[in-house]
C-alpha cells in the first residue's frame, strides 16, 4: 500500500481503518478483518471507548506489531500535561501495546499547549513515534507549530467532496504538517453514495462511490480513514490502487464542494461548552 511520509520520517500507510462507532462487541473482530483484508493502518480514540477491543483484534490477527500503524487520540478532559501523561499510560494497557505509532489531541480545546509538552516528551522516549492533531483550524495548528520544539506531525480533519478544505490543505502542507481525512464518506449524509457526479465517475472505472472518493484523496496524498464492519467492503475500501482519476475527473467532483462542514464547527460555542461538560466513564 501506498505510504505518506511525515516531517519527522515516520511512514503511514495512506488508508487507515477507522472504528468511530463500530459497536464494542464488533471491533476485535473488525479489526482482525481489516487487517487480514490487507489494512495496517488502524485508528482509535480515547472517547470511542473500544481501544481493549482493538487491542484485541491486533493480537489476535497474528501480524506482527512492527506492520501495523497505530493511532489513538487524547480526549478533551485529559487535554493537559498531566492528562495525557496518565491517560496515555491508561490507553498503552488497554491497546495492550509497548507504543503506538502516532498519538492525536482529539479536539481543540483545554490546556492544548500543556498537553503537547507531554506528548513531546512521550515521542523522545520512543513511546509514541508520530505526534499530531485533530479537528484543529489551521491557525491554531500553525500557532502550536510556531511556539514548540516540535511541529505537530499531522491534522486530522473533515475532508470530504462537500468539504473539501483546499486552502486549509495547502497552508498545512507549506508548515510541514500532514493532511488525514476522517468522514471521507460525510457519513452518508446528502446521499452521498448516490450523488450523480460521482456516481458517473464511478461508471467510467467500474468502481463504487466510495472508491472514487477513495482514490481523490489519496491522488491528493491525503491519508483517509475508511470503516466497515463488512469484510467484502473493507476489500473494496482498499481496492483503489488500480486505477487513476483524470484532471476533469477532479475538476467535476471540485464542483460538489460548499466548503461546510457536514456535521458542525469546532468554534461554536455551544459546542465547546458542549463537549467541556461531556464526561465519558471509562477514560
Amino acid at each position: 500500500m501506498k505510504k505518506v511520509t511525515l516531517a519527522n520520517g515516520v511512514q503511514v500507510p495512506i488508508i487507515g481503518f477507522g472504528v468511530y462507532q463500530i459497536p464494542k462487541e464488533k471491533t476485535a473482530q473488525a479489526v482482525e478483518d481489516a487487517i487480514k483484508a490487507g489494512y495496517r493502518h488502524i485508528d482509535t480514540a480515547q472517547s470511542y471507548l473500544n481501544e481493549s477491543e482493538v487491542g484485541q483484534g491486533i493480537t489476535a490477527s497474528g501480524i506482527a506489531r512492527e506492520e501495523l500503524f497505530v493511532t489513538t487520540k487524547i480526549w478533551v478532559h485529559n487535554v493537559s500535561y498531566d492528562g495525557v501523561m496518565k491517560s496515555f499510560d491508561e490507553s498503552l494497557k488497554r491497546l495492550n501495546l509497548e507504543y503506538v505509532d502516532l498519538l492525536l489531541i482529539h479536539q481543540p480545546y483545554n490546556d492544548v499547549y500543556g498537553a503537547w509538552r507531554a506528548m513531546e516528551e512521550l515521542q523522545k522516549s520512543g513511546k509514541v513515534r508520530a505526534i499530531g492533531i485533530s479537528n484543529f483550524a489551521v491557525d491554531r495548528a500553525i500557532d502550536l507549530a510556531a511556539f514548540n520544539e516540535i511541529k505537530p506531525q499531522i491534522n486530522q480533519i473533515e475532508i470530504n467532496p462537500f468539504q473539501q478544505q483546499t486552502n486549509t490543505i495547502k497552508a498545512l502542507r507549506e508548515d510541514g504538517i500532514a493532511v488525514e481525512a476522517w468522514a471521507p464518506f460525510a457519513e452518508g449524509k446528502r446521499d452521498i453514495f448516490k450523488n450523480p457526479i460521482l456516481t458517473k465517475i464511478g461508471q467510467t472505472y467500474h468502481k463504487s462511490v466510495a472508491q472514487i472518493i477513495l482514490r481523490w484523496l489519496i491522488q491528493q496524498d491525503i491519508i483517509v480513514l475508511a470503516k466497515s464492519v463488512n469484510p467484502d467492503r473493507m476489500k473494496e475500501n482498499i481496492d483503489v490502487f488500480d486505477f487513476e482519476l483524470t484532471a476533469e475527473d477532479i475538476n467535476q467532483i471540485a464542483t460538489l464542494n460548499d466548503g461546510e462542514s457536514q456535521f458542525f464547527s469546532h468554534a461554536d460555542p455551544a459546542m465547546i461548552k458542549w463537549m467541556a461538560t461531556r464526561e465519558i466513564e471509562g477514560i
